[in-house]
């Protein structure tokens, strides 16, 4: 199985992720944002697939 390649990029601001925790009445861990910016990560590389699948280098909503 190959290794997950980590990103240099981070694709949320922190705050985001505490205003809506402390909305839920809930705390982040200091964890959470790296594991929260893999899957955004995750979710963008697959959404790239789809779209190069349909001959397409834009990204649109439906390929997420």
């Amino acid at each position: 199985m190959a290794k997950k390649k980590k990103t240099d990029i981070t694709f949320f601001v922190k705050k985001g992720i505490q205003d809506f925790a402390k909305a839920h009445d809930m705390m982040v861990g200091s964890d959470s944002y790296e594991a929260v910016n893999e899957k955004i990560h995750e979710m963008l590389l697959e959404a790239v697939e789809r779209c190069r699948a349909n001959g397409r280098k834009t990204l649109k909503a439906y390929d997420l």
